[in-house]
């Protein structure tokens, strides 16, 4: 899927100050299926205190751009929306870059705590619709240096 990879969207996306002074930023490609991948510009969440501020109080996201929280070992791991001011889709992802689950449309402000169903490595959020608009679901995979580093 990588050969044929062809970018959902041309152009980069919109820096956002509040993320930009924070979060390192870099390029990931979902497969959604064997003809289908799609390139996305994510912020990525390194340690506790990015993981804590993930997209609270951002009020738009282009829609090729996510966030990857990157934890350093597999977890029940559960997010939350407080302080999140827009819908989003989040895909829970295994060590292997493969998704486990996805949790779509996910409620603005909620405190409702949305968890993986396995131990994942990394959550991947996105805005709302992207992943049924797009297909990708439980075995689509994630290609990020940071993901292929933990597959060796």
């Amino acid at each position: 899927c990588l050969a044929a990879f062809l970018p959902l969207f041309s152009g980069n996306a919109a820096a956002d100050p509040r993320l930009d002074g924070v979060f390192d930023r870099d390029v990931l490609v979902v497969s959604a299926n064997d003809h289908a991948c799609y390139r996305f510009d994510v912020y990525l969440a390194t340690d506790d205190m990015q993981r804590a501020q993930g997209l609270m109080f951002v009020r738009e996201l282009p829609t090729t751009t996510g966030m990857l929280f990157i934890y350093e070992a597999d977890a029940y791991l559960s997010m939350w929306m407080k302080n999140t001011y827009i819908p989003l889709d989040m895909l829970f992802v295994r060590a292997d870059g493969t998704v486990a689950s996805v949790e779509t449309d996910t409620v603005p402000q909620s405190l409702r705590s949305v968890a993986a169903r396995e131990p994942v490595r990394y959550v991947l959020e996105l805005n709302a619709g992207v992943t049924a608009r797009l297909g990708i679901g439980p075995d689509a995979r994630l290609y990020v240096d940071h993901i292929a580093a933990a597959d060796d």
